[in-house]
């Protein structure tokens, strides 16, 4: 078989489903199933992008049910509709208590309509002082945010004539901020006037403004909106007690944005566990009662914490879903390795039942059959005859158990 033979991306696929990666490639090939919840994030995507309303959801399910794979589809399915994508893992690196260090990791990760690799902000170095763009991210810094700090780096960047000053800039819009004195001193030295900051900016009290500000420059580069994807939220569970009464609140910020973002749409993903062992186990209630919270930012964290025990769930996978599913994976099988024999699915079916219903089990059960079948041509004592049908011996083996991650 010559290698034009073979479907290098079909391939790439494969290996990542035998690793148990998940990857965009599986999300944007295999999104058959959980048709309900697809119809229903594409409603709110494009909500958020006809009428510039943000909204978020959640999503919760069990451990290798498939909550990541859902989130590599909806970034294809909102990469397709012409929006900016983010994709974050919450945890250690990336708490929700500290929204700073949270836009810093979206940043890295953030996909303009059509593009394989991260990053955007290489289009300002199109953006002239007099253009429309200049102009409409000058006037929504300097009036729409809580502090102008952003409006005086916007102006300061837009006018640099060195690149030292421009590279410092640049990568406090990444989310490394320059201090406040910094910035006053580029400030002064490009226009001859000190900056007259009416709210001096915090990273911990203004980190909003950031993704205000972002949401507004994608819509201006373009994109009909913008897509924030959150995994594993249940890791916020391990932080301390008072880190998780700001994590709720801080997520609240993305379920229920108000103005604070445009075109935007969020959503977390989280264990099916959390609402027992943490919010009950925790008694996530009562200590936002017991906590010295304003009024306002407690309203916020509550209904967070509504939303998770509201989540929708994630069901498992119909006998349906399932076979389209090794249907979709068989063909790609083909295409990655030109081998293709007639394949009896209701024996194969039946050879991965014992995995369980996990999609990521299932999907990699099936992913070994395939391997044993076209490096020995059985698997245990599943064999393929002259017609390339599987037939059962009696007392099949059990196949080894795929790893769990």
């Amino acid at each position: 078989m010559t290698d034009a033979a073979i479907d290098f991306e079909a391939r790439r696929v494969i290996e990542a489903l035998r690793a148990g990666v998940p990857s965009r490639a599986v999300g944007q090939y295999f999104s058959s199933a959980r048709q309900d919840i697809l119809s229903l994030v594409s409603k709110k995507l494009g909500s958020a992008r006809e009428s510039g309303v943000s909204a978020g959801m959640v999503i919760t399910g069990k451990y290798g049910e498939g909550k990541t794979h859902l989130l590599n589809t909806v970034f294809n399915m909102a990469q397709g509709a012409n929006m900016a994508v983010s994709l974050a893992s919450l945890g250690k690196e990336t708490p929700l208590d500290k929204p700073w260090l949270v836009y810093q990791k979206l940043l890295q990760n953030t996909y303009l309509p059509n593009r394989m690799q991260p990053g955007f902000l290489d289009a300002l170095s199109n953006v002239t002082p007099n253009s429309p763009i200049a102009e409409e991210m000058t006037a929504y810094t300097a009036t729409r945010l809580e502090s102008d700090k952003l409006f005086y780096l916007f102006r300061s960047y837009l006018h640099t004539d060195d690149p030292d000053e421009k590279h410092m800039l640049l990568s406090d819009l990444e989310g490394d901020f320059i201090g406040n004195n910094a910035l006053k001193q580029i400030y002064k030295r490009i226009f001859s006037e000190k900056c007259a900051f009416k709210n001096t900016f915090s990273k911990t009290k203004h980190a909003g403004d950031y993704f205000s500000m972002l949401s507004h420059l994608l819509l201006q580069l373009g994109c009909s909106g913008w897509a924030i994807l959150f995994d594993e939220t249940e890791l916020t569970g391990r932080l301390g007690k008072k880190a998780r009464l700001r994590a709720y609140r801080n997520m609240a910020g993305f379920l229920f944005p108000g103005d604070g973002l445009q075109s935007a749409f969020s959503l977390f993903t989280v264990t099916d566990s959390y609402a027992e062992e943490v919010i009950e186990g925790k008694r996530e209630h009562e200590n936002l009662a017991a906590s010295d919270f304003k009024a306002e930012d407690a309203e916020a964290a509550r209904r967070a914490l509504d939303a998770i025990e509201s989540a929708i769930q994630l069901k498992p996978l119909t006998k349906g879903e399932i076979s389209l599913i090794i249907e979709k994976l068989i063909d790609f099988y083909k295409r990655a390795y030109g081998w293709g024999p007639d394949i009896n699915m209701p024996e194969l079916y039946a050879a991965t039942d014992n995995r369980g219903y996990l999609l990521r089990t299932r999907i990699r059960a099936v992913v070994e059959c395939l391997d044993q079948l076209y490096q020995y041509s059985q698997v245990g004592d599943i064999r393929i005859d002259d017609l390339g049908q599987m037939r059962y011996e009696e007392d099949v083996p059990e196949l080894p158990m795929p790893d769990e991650d």
